[in-house]
């Protein structure tokens, strides 16, 4: 029996020595577990617009080469740049890493043409109606990216209170751009001042205008609606006009109302090339857009709290942007 006795003790010195092995194999484990962990939370992201930094956080390092760096800021065109929270909006895109340059243009007719020409990285001064116009006239596929507000569009006049005291006869002036006559015409019809073909559509015309109408109607360019004023009974003027020409909005006597369902045709949207709808810094700039509370209430202040402030998705703008398409193509 002696001569066996070691082949009864080896098995308990190895199963020591696999204890002993395996806890070792499980600190070394556990180690490069806390390595790594401490490595994902310490580390600094090379593009904060693809992490997730910026709105509502500490500052971000800036991009530093490419698009959204310094020597490259992305082109943001508008109309009306000179509004204050534009530059708060500016100071936002920096703190999270993202130098912008604002181009501002006079007139509508502008920035989509920039936009499609490459002059411009992205712009964000129109509604999805006037963007479909825009891209079933020239033939391009400009993409909405992001929503912002839906503002009212109003009736001014320097010559009446209210719009019962416009004489039967009278003239008044209107935004000659498609999306926005339409629309100021059914702004007319619903304080009784026009009747419309059918009862208006948002591609109603001049055209539609019936005989039994209250009033007249003239079409000018919308920044030369509010100069119109001395010479017409009232005009339809666009927000981005109204205080350059020294009116309040208050000043209004007819609106619409942009919290109706309906008005979502109305939404103001950024707009980039298609190429560009997936770019994630121009993404991260609709965030920061949408989630500065310091640039949404300046764009609601700016509007003379008329604005209403909306984070329609990005899927829902593109299927109201092809549906208005379809309506124009079927027009």
């Amino acid at each position: 029996m002696s001569d066996q006795t070691p082949l009864v003790a080896a098995p308990k010195k190895r199963g020591r020595l696999y204890g002993i092995i395996a806890a070792v194999i499980a600190v070394i484990v556990i180690a490069v577990i806390a390595i790594v962990a401490i490595n994902a939370n310490t580390k600094t992201p090379a593009n904060p617009a693809a992490d997730g930094a910026g709105s509502g956080s500490a500052d971000t390092a800036p991009i530093t080469t490419g698009k959204g760096s310094a020597g490259d800021p992305v082109k943001i065109g508008v109309v009306g740049a000179t509004d204050p929270y534009w530059d708060v909006y500016k100071t936002a895109a920096a703190d999270a890493g993202i130098s912008i340059e604002l181009v501002d243009f006079t007139d509508y007719a502008q920035p989509n043409p920039a936009l499609t020409a490459g002059d411009l990285d992205l712009n964000q001064f129109q509604h999805i109606i006037y963007l479909a116009q825009y891209n079933k006239s020239a033939g391009e596929d400009l993409a909405p990216i992001g929503s912002t507000a839906i503002y009212p569009l109003s009736l001014y006049s320097t010559k009446y209170k209210s719009v019962g005291e416009i004489p039967a006869g009278a003239t008044v002036a209107v935004s000659n751009d498609p999306s926005n006559l339409a629309r100021g015409l059914l702004v007319l019809q619903a304080a009784g001042l026009v009747e419309l073909t059918d009862g208006g559509t948002p591609f109603s015309t001049v055209d539609d205008v019936l005989p039994t109408s209250k009033v007249k109607i003239t079409t000018l360019n919308p920044e030369l609606t509010p100069s119109s004023l001395p010479d017409v009974a009232g005009a339809v003027i666009n927000n981005d006009y109204v205080e350059d020409a020294g009116l309040k909005f208050e000043d209004a006597i007819a609106s619409d109302d942009p919290s109706d369902p309906s008005a979502q045709p109305y939404i103001n949207v950024f707009a980039a090339r298609s190429e560009d709808k997936t770019n994630a810094v121009y993404l991260k700039l609709v965030d920061i857009f949408q989630n500065s509370k310091a640039v949404t209430d300046g764009l609601v202040e700016t509007s003379g709290d008329t604005a209403v402030l909306t984070k329609t998705p990005v899927a829902d703008l593109e299927a109201s942007l092809a549906k208005v398409e379809g309506a124009i193509k079927a027009s």
